[in-house]
């Protein structure tokens, strides 16, 4: 297995409109669509896409959407051995509002992701011990990323942590266990307590989160590129890119990591590299 296993599947609700309706408020929107979605599918078919050999670690439901959802995965050329299915709830879904601007609001129902667990791990450790780079979140519940994470380092395997949806109070061994730790700038902020309104306040960040015990911190900062910094090199780095016109930011935080995989060295990423990620991202959305 070249690359590695991800965790979160749902399907998405979609409305486009003009703008994101105020409170309370009822408009009208010129498309709706259905597709398919969650941080840990997007990452995995966008490493397949880019040629990664990948697997898809996961459960959905024992429904039409958890069915059309395995369809998908080997479409793209995903492995589904342990992607399983359950009867005890339904595939996660996401309903979606995007403006013409590329903005959205966002509520997750995670349903069956929420019923993955230490269990069904130990049975995909063959997938997680094979892999180069095994890449996760919090879009199932915080102990089975994190003993996806214990599985993945005690056998050698790069780890790419993408801490979503942050939760405060993470464990410190979430940090000690990931080669690479990539989030956004609200990500970051609920981390540390500390405002990311600039690529300096980023830095700030990055430099607390490297203190916790990782390897590589990237906060990524939207239009304005990202920042990075190592524990071999703990001075933080601004890296812009060039502006792209927004399609739809929904998938874009944790898509970042995809092309950070296929890095050479997970744990030693070079600058130059970093800035084409964007490009990955935009090509993939596009």
């Amino acid at each position: 297995m070249d690359k590695g296993a991800w965790w979160a599947t749902v399907c998405r609700v979609a409305d486009l409109t003009s703008r994101l309706p105020k409170t309370g408020e009822t408009i009208h929107g010129h498309k709706f669509f259905i597709g398919f979605g969650g941080k840990g599918a997007n990452q995995c078919v966008q490493a397949a896409r880019l040629g990664a050999k990948t697997s898809m670690v996961c459960k959905v439901g024992k429904d039409s959407f958890g069915n059309d959802y395995i369809e998908n995965l080997k479409q793209n050329d995903i492995s589904t051995e342990f992607t399983y299915q359950t009867k005890d709830a339904a595939t996660g879904a996401a309903s979606i509002i995007v403006d013409n601007e590329g903005q959205n609001i966002i509520v997750i129902v995670a349903g069956a992701n929420l019923l993955l667990n230490t269990e069904d791990l130990r049975e995909a450790a063959s997938a997680i011990s094979r892999a180069k780079v095994m890449i996760c979140q919090l879009e199932v519940t915080p102990a089975t990323s994190l003993e996806a994470l214990r599985i993945a380092h005690s056998n050698g395997v790069k780890t790419l942590f993408n801490p979503a949806p942050a939760i405060a109070d993470l464990d410190p061994e979430f940090y000690t266990l990931s080669d690479v730790f990539c989030c956004n700038e609200s990500e970051a902020e609920i981390l540390t307590g500390l405002e990311v309104g600039s690529p300096t306040d980023a830095g700030k960040a990055a430099l607390a989160l490297l203190e916790r015990g990782c390897q590589v911190v990237i906060i990524t900062l939207g239009a304005e590129g990202c920042v990075m910094l190592s524990q071999t090199e703990p001075v933080p780095k601004h890296i812009p890119t060039e502006k792209v016109k927004a399609v739809d930011t929904t998938p874009t935080v944790g898509l970042y990591t995809s092309p950070l995989s296929l890095s050479e060295s997970v744990s030693s990423i070079k600058l130059e590299s970093v800035k084409l990620y964007p490009y990955y991202l935009y090509s993939f959305i596009h």
